[in-house]
């Protein structure tokens, strides 16, 4: 681990004034191999159901009908769990395509349940960053392997995290986004609109309960942005993005011949912070929120 952190006071400016704070050059070529090594061993292991393949999708509609309402993704918070790009599957839910490249993410618990990516989330040098941005107990709530496949991986429309992850006060939820490979504007970058973390949030996804049958609806409606607005974020293997839940990003389809694969993890300050009972992501018994410093 190379232990390597910004020096704090002028980063946590720009972070503050921005929402987002890119670093390049945190993680090491060879950590970065290792993950991706480790994530080709789980998904070559990988057994899904063909009831459970489900398509991952951000359009609100989407969301609802092939995630945000089906037992597999409200579940999958204590656990590894697959989602795929859409138009991967024929009618009866067989593979059109070889499954390793299918598929859209990997969620929500690869921090707890497999020991690479437990050793990447609790690294020296996202303990240092972390610390270093003033967070007292921040603790890790979910996890996600992103794969942005060549050619066809789905874009990622404006989005707030904090529509999925609320807590009062606001404030309180900060991603980590770190790239395995080079993302550049062609293999589909991460877009920020810089200040956006200060407008609030307009939209919500909550779990609510039909009957004896638990499921998603989404209170509020996304803000249409320009494309003017957004600013793009190249970066290369091995760097990390800092992102604030409420700051407004995207990410646009790959239409390129190199797939853009990225770790990342969110966190919460949960000192004076309360996390929503309505939120679809819940600590289990299981799998209650572990502390991020060791």
């Amino acid at each position: 681990m190379r232990g390597k952190c910004p020096e704090s006071s002028s980063h946590l400016s720009k972070f503050q004034e921005d929402g987002f704070l890119v670093l390049e050059g945190i993680f090491s070529p060879k950590e970065c191999d290792m993950m991706r090594e480790q994530i080709q061993k789980i998904v070559a292991e990988m057994e899904v159901p063909s009831h459970c393949r489900t398509e991952f999708s951000t359009q609100q509609e989407e969301q609802l009908r092939v995630q945000g309402n089906t037992d597999y993704f409200l579940t999958s918070g204590d656990k590894i769990r697959f989602f795929f790009e859409k138009g991967v599957f024929d009618k009866e839910g067989n593979f059109l395509i070889p499954p390793e490249n299918s598929i859209n993410k990997i969620g929500h618990a690869l921090h707890a349940h497999d020991p690479v990516f437990k050793c990447i989330t609790h690294s020296p040098q996202v303990q240092e960053l972390i610390k270093s941005l003033g967070l007292e107990v921040p603790v890790v709530v979910q996890s996600m392997y992103i794969f942005k496949q060549p050619h066809f991986g789905g874009e990622v429309t404006p989005h707030q995290d904090a529509t999925f992850l609320h807590t009062k006060p606001l404030g309180r939820v900060l991603g980590i986004w770190i790239a395995i490979e080079d993302a550049t504007l062609e293999n589909g970058c991460l877009w920020f609109i810089p200040g956006s973390h200060t407008d609030g949030i307009s939209r919500r996804m909550v779990r609510v309960q039909v009957g004896s049958v638990g499921c998603t609806n989404f209170i509020g409606s996304e803000q249409v942005y320009e494309d003017s607005r957004f600013i793009p974020t190249p970066i290369h293997k091995g760097g990390l993005i800092l992102i604030h839940g409420e700051v407004v990003h995207k990410s646009e389809l790959n239409h390129s011949t190199h797939s853009r694969h990225a770790y990342t993890f969110h966190l919460m300050e949960s000192k004076g912070t309360h996390w929503s009972q309505d939120n679809w992501l819940q600590p289990t018994p299981e799998l209650p929120f572990p502390l991020l410093y060791t």
